[in-house]
């Protein structure tokens, strides 16, 4: 069974702004491809699913993560601040929406390499 997990990170915060760890040392000898996405408000990214090998997605919120596993939506609310981290088996489609005011932050880590030629992604609109 394809699930996808959720995890909320912990984030250090001071005057200065915030630092998470989007990976942990286990996490980081597995990843193929890494991609930072900058998301506007209101704007869509994701409306896909991943034939091949398994994302780890952290978003910086405020958004909203959705994903179809079971032949169920699920939602997932991430706070103004929060950080999020998701792990999205092959197969599971997935998008997220930027729900607040200003630009959001999110990085995909995916276990198999981006070719240009021939991408890994196959439509499928959820939000």
């Amino acid at each position: 069974m394809n699930r996808v997990t959720v995890e909320r990170l912990t984030v250090h915060s001071d005057a200065r702004g915030s630092v998470f760890e989007p990976l942990g040392p286990d996490g980081l000898p597995d990843q193929r491809n890494v991609h930072v996405v900058v998301t506007e408000p209101g704007a869509v990214r994701g409306n896909h699913l991943h034939p091949h090998g398994t994302e780890r997605l952290v978003i910086q919120g405020p958004a909203l993560f959705r994903c179809r596993q079971d032949g169920k939506v699920v939602d997932t609310e991430i706070a103004g601040g929060e950080v999020v981290r998701f792990t999205i088996p092959a197969g599971v489609a997935h998008a997220l929406k930027n729900t607040g005011t200003a630009p959001i932050l999110a990085v995909s880590f995916v276990t198999v390499p981006h070719d240009p030629a021939a991408p890994n992604v196959v439509a499928d609109v959820l939000l």
